[in-house]
């Protein structure tokens, strides 16, 4: 504090705690080292929600946990890297480290706060593995539970504002990681298809890159592939 405060009496000054200090640190050298550009797209929901409304009591009772979206999201983001593998790689000085691996982190709200935990060898794991591998990471963030090396190492970064009823929003990165998904709610809306309007459930999905090292060509074609993998789940789930 720099001098006396004229509305003092009636204002409250609290420490940051050390988890809200480190996440202020590293959103300041987000936006001080990268250079973040974000792209949209829009994908229909509907074969999705008709495949877990289907399936997701025997799912649940096979494997104990529920389908949810972010596993199918994974499963998309999984294969849009294969296809980019400059979005799931990394500036080092003058070189570009590419991973050839795939350990994706999860935005999640935690007691104290926003963390990002990361699923590990996600492209090793079936729809059932990443909901409990997520189910897992989630319970831990509430309980206070998460250790230090659930925390790092992520190659790219997968957040759903959605469920707090976000519209669209413009996510920042996770350094030293090059992209960022963001997730949003899903609404119905009048949309084209085949000449008619019709109403579809539609989410708003963004996604946030450093221009340094992904085009916006790459960016744009990335979220295609995820639309197309999101919209196609039997594709996705048989890998063709």
């Amino acid at each position: 504090p720099t001098g006396p405060r004229p509305n003092a009496a009636r204002e409250e000054r609290v420490r940051m705690t050390p988890l809200r200090k480190r996440v202020a640190e590293r959103l300041i050298q987000a936006q001080s080292t990268a250079a973040m550009l974000t792209t949209f797209n829009e994908v229909d929901m509907g074969e999705v929600m008709a495949l877990r409304k289907k399936y997701n009591e025997k799912f649940q009772q096979k494997h104990g946990v529920k389908l949810g979206f972010m596993s199918f999201f994974i499963r998309a983001s999984v294969e849009a890297l294969k296809a980019f593998p400059q979005i799931n790689a990394e500036i080092d000085g003058e070189d570009v480290i590419f991973k050839h691996y795939y350990d994706i982190g999860v935005a999640v709200s935690g007691s104290r706060g926003l963390v990002v935990p990361v699923v590990r060898n996600a492209d090793k794991q079936g729809l059932a593995e990443l909901e409990k591998s997520v189910g897992e990471l989630g319970s831990k963030a509430r309980n206070n539970k998460l250790a230090l090396a659930d925390l790092q190492g992520g190659t790219f970064t997968i957040t759903n504002g959605g469920i707090f009823g976000s519209m669209l929003s413009t996510p920042i990165l996770n350094p030293p990681q090059t992209g960022i998904l963001g997730m949003h709610n899903i609404v119905e809306r009048p949309v084209a298809r085949d000449g008619q309007v019709v109403i579809r459930p539609i989410m708003f999905v963004a996604l946030t890159y450093d221009h340094r090292l992904v085009d916006g060509r790459e960016a744009v074609q990335f979220l295609v592939r995820v639309k197309e993998c999101i919209e196609d789940p039997e594709r996705l789930l048989l890998d063709v």
